[in-house]
């Protein structure tokens, strides 16, 4: 199979090149030319896996403060009175592993992205008020959610079973105990050690001349100094390989639900490929197993279904998240592993494995669809890659290798990481 995403066209990773400047920074230059629009996504090594003990939050609240506090040459405000005043979006998306700042105007304003995007790289405003103003939208944020919202508690203490260490089970908006205590040092401490060019990637996706993109870059971004890049010293993954089970109350719970969880290997894993496609034989589409099984308009026994496989730097973890009637749910749970039970006894047919490669591809092209789209993604595809020692010239393999699993690799990986051994099962009652 081509790495055509379709058909009469040219390549997605045809436009896709990478370099690095002098003071660290990588750079993924993106050329598409179907639209004068260039997008701009700005990526930092900065989640909240990277915030020590008692310091939750800081990552979550920093991001706050660098979209809309200003820089030492951007006033409070300006940088999306800007973006917006030449007709362009914005937004910023706080992970647990990164950090993301992203925004697309016409391609004859990308020196204004460039240079706001540099400006509160070297300078952020950080003040004490400013500080303080943002800390108290945070801890309203807490308290409204907390109160508020169904299962943003219980999702908590499902993480906390299913990551062994603090770095990735806390929350990655903080707990309120810890962002009261927290200090506007704590935040500068934090901004310098992470928000700095060796620990950052930018991507321009779009129309754009890359001579006059490479130029604009240097301009910019060059004279930053380099800092230097954090180092990670994450504890182990260590997984006792007995079955885990929990039930808790959820004093805001619309309704039961039973949160289940396996364990899988690191994202650079060769099985991950594999991995990727079950996902979609499991629950993207109608069509999938357990959306059938559990949704099914004829024969519907859960209200709700999401997951999949969450990500989180060298840690990744399959979610199934259910809500029912409280005759239901554990029938929702039986539903689950019976559908797990047949992956692992007989191979997919070869229809059902087409529809999943074709549902696949499709959302490949959805997530690359605009130039926006295409610089986060590419953005998130460089620290995953890095992350196991890859770089971006491993992408197109990805994908390819993803195209060619067969059915009998997914028997062999769902008997691996899909047992009862390797489970994790939380139930949340109402109170």
């Amino acid at each position: 199979m081509s790495a055509a995403l379709e058909g009469g066209q040219a390549s997605f990773f045809d436009g896709l090149s990478h370099y690095t400047l002098k003071n660290g920074l990588t750079v993924i230059l993106h050329e598409n030319r179907d639209l004068p629009v260039v997008a701009v996504a700005v990526g930092y090594n900065a989640g909240s896996i990277h915030e020590a003990p008692g310091k939750s939050g800081i990552a979550y609240l920093l991001e706050k403060l660098m979209m809309f506090y200003g820089s030492a040459n951007v006033a409070r405000l300006r940088h999306f009175s800007d973006i917006s005043r030449v007709g362009g979006i914005l937004n910023t998306e706080a992970l647990e592993d990164q950090t993301l700042y992203f925004q697309a105007v016409p391609s004859n304003h990308l020196g204004l992205v460039l240079w706001l995007e540099s400006d509160r790289m070297r300078s952020l405003d950080l003040t004490e008020d400013h500080f303080e103003i943002a800390r108290a939208e945070l801890l309203e944020e807490l308290q409204r959610r907390k109160t508020t919202e169904p299962y943003f508690l219980s999702l908590q203490a499902f993480d906390q079973l299913l990551y062994s260490d603090y770095a990735f089970s806390h929350s990655l908006v903080g707990s309120e105990e810890d962002v009261r205590q927290l200090s506007l040092a704590d935040i500068k401490a934090y901004y310098n050690a992470r928000y700095v060019p060796q620990n950052a990637v930018l991507c321009i996706s779009g129309r754009f001349d890359r001579t006059a993109a490479r130029d604009l870059v240097s301009r910019y971004f060059e004279s930053l100094p380099g800092g230097k890049a954090p180092t990670a010293a994450f504890e182990p993954r260590v997984f006792a390989k007995v079955p885990l089970t929990r039930t808790v109350e959820d004093p805001v719970a619309s309704a039961p639900a039973v949160f289940l969880g396996f364990r899988l290997p690191a994202p650079g894993s060769p099985d991950f490929s594999i991995l990727t496609l079950l996902d979609y034989v499991l629950m993207r589409g109608r069509s999938s197993r357990l959306n059938r099984r559990l949704l099914n308009r004829d024969a519907k026994i859960a209200f709700q279904m999401s997951g999949g496989i969450d990500l989180r730097h060298d840690r990744s973890m399959y979610k199934i998240l259910i809500t029912a009637s409280p005759p239901q749910v554990q029938a929702c749970r039986d539903a689950v592993f019976s559908e797990i039970e047949k992956v692992k006894r007989s191979f997919l047919s070869e229809a059902e494995l087409a529809k999943a490669k074709a549902l696949y591809r499709q959302d490949y092209l959805n997530r690359t669809s605009t130039a926006l789209d295409r610089a986060v993604f590419l953005v998130q595809s460089f620290w995953r890659l890095q992350t196991s020692k890859r770089t971006m010239d491993d992408l197109p393999g990805e994908y390819e290798s993803v195209l060619a699993v067969s059915a009998q690799d997914i028997i062999g990986i769902v008997n691996r990481y899909f047992v009862l051994d390797n489970s994790v099962v939380f139930n949340v009652r109402m109170r």
